[in-house]
């Protein structure tokens, strides 16, 4: 499969970046070596291998988890105490993005 110019620009927008033409064409080659590199890793043969489990998942009595503990989760009256501009339960902020 490989990745268009259209696709890259595409992508782009909606990651709202503006992309010169020497740049669309960079990440067009750099996707398509990263497809091309996943193909190959696709063909390998994992019939005979064991799926992969959890590293502590055998080490239960000597895991360094910490204690799963229920708290009393955080209120918004409190989430918005030390705000600069709290309003309507939400935090205002300026605006950073225009289309």
């Amino acid at each position: 499969m490989k990745i268009t110019e259209a696709e890259v620009r595409y992508v782009a927008g909606l990651a709202n970046l503006k992309l010169t033409d020497a740049e669309v064409h960079k990440f067009q080659a750099d996707l398509n070596d990263i497809l091309e590199h996943m193909a190959k890793l696709d063909e390998i043969d994992t019939s005979g291998i064991e799926p992969m489990a959890q590293v502590l998942s055998d080490a239960e009595e000597t895991a360094t988890l910490r204690a799963d503990v229920a708290t009393p989760p955080l209120t918004n009256p409190l989430a918005l105490a030390n705000a600069p501009q709290p309003g309507g339960g939400y935090f205002k902020v300026p605006k950073v993005i225009e289309r």
